[in-house]
């Protein structure tokens, strides 16, 4: 039985996922027509399980959304007008911890992945949402992006030391007051620390939701590269060599999946592009994965599907999400049973 407040896992059962909708406003003005549709995949594909809760900008947004979204979605989304910088709610959406018969929204600073982007809408939207949340939302006064996190639902922080120690955010604390800070307010018992490994073009100094993930307790799902001359093989190469030295509470070595990042994806200046297949969205009965049309695909999702026997692989198109450097985990936060009125 719980007796102190614990990180939820993100397979606990989900009441909904929180979008934020692409506009003109944001960086996807000049693929935004392209990537709406694919929003529009990713919001029919959550609401065969749940009602999207989808923030728009304004009263003409909320209109325009629910046109595009007209006959595409089982169960109503609930779209709330509250104005934001950025689509990636998974970095400033709220964390939902469990207590004994009991939840608590906990509402970590956002300052744009270390002051790269303006973020002084999405730091508030957790607050401003106050109407919805029928728990105490907690604001805390620490930089703490959902991307950079994974939980077991064991007391087991999974994350990167890239992000969480060597980027632009709580600079005036050091390793060990960030770790015990972290542990302390998600209620967690130990950190697997990651210093190798990190995606050509993720401007989030390496969070974890591209490189490895839990798809339960005792299960890593990770990213490799098979090309010896890509410049990825070696860095995931390490991170792997880390991976297997990682173990269970319990003392036994995690049961290791990989799987092949996509061929080299790039934007229209030759940049090279994050893709992962490990920036997938675990919901109540599916799991949604993001496809990039190219030969790594099939197997990625085969693999997937060993990882969650009693779900369905659900795709959606990954090749314009990118384009801003993320994927249906980045661009979703999920809000579990007991937390919404």
């Amino acid at each position: 039985m719980t007796k102190h407040f614990q990180l939820l896992p993100e397979w606990a059962e989900q009441a909904s996922v929180m979008m934020a909708w692409p506009h003109a406003s944001t960086d996807w003005q000049p693929w935004l027509d392209a990537i709406e549709q694919d929003y529009v995949a990713l919001a029919s594909a959550i609401s065969r399980e749940v009602p999207p809760l989808i923030l728009c900008q304004g009263e003409a947004h909320l209109d325009h959304i629910q046109q595009l979204l007209e006959g595409h979605c089982e169960h109503q989304p609930d779209l709330v007008i509250q104005p934001y910088n950025d689509t990636w709610c998974r970095d400033y959406g709220p964390l939902t911890l469990q207590g004994e018969n009991t939840y608590k929204l906990l509402d970590f600073r956002f300052n744009g992945w270390g002051d790269k982007y303006e973020a002084s809408l999405d730091n508030g939207i957790n607050q401003r949402l106050s109407d919805h949340w029928q728990v105490a939302l907690d604001a805390m006064d620490f930089e703490l992006e959902g991307g950079s996190i994974e939980t077991d639902g064991q007391g087991t922080l999974l994350t990167t030391e890239h992000c969480l120690l060597g980027s632009n955010r709580n600079t005036d604390k050091d390793r060990q007051q960030i770790e015990a800070l972290v542990l302390e307010k998600l209620g967690l018992n130990r950190t697997l620390w990651l210093s190798e490994g990190a995606l050509i073009g993720d401007d989030t100094d390496s969070h974890i939701d591209n490189l490895a993930r839990f798809s339960d307790a005792g299960t890593i799902v990770y990213a490799i590269c098979n090309t010896e001359d890509d410049p990825h093989f070696a860095p995931l190469k390490a991170m792997e060599t880390q991976l297997k030295a990682f173990r269970q509470p319990d003392g036994t070595p995690y049961q290791l999946v990989p799987i092949n990042i996509p061929s080299p994806q790039f934007d229209e200046d030759g940049k090279r592009l994050p893709g992962s297949y490990i920036n997938f969205l675990i919901l109540n009965q599916s799991v949604i994965v993001p496809v990039f049309n190219c030969e790594q695909d099939e197997l990625a999702v085969k693999t997937l599907q060993t990882c969650f026997p009693g779900k369905r692989i659900v795709t959606v198109p990954g090749n314009n999400l990118i384009k801003q450097y993320g994927g249906p985990h980045c661009a979703t936060m999920q809000l579990p049973k007991g937390i919404l009125k």
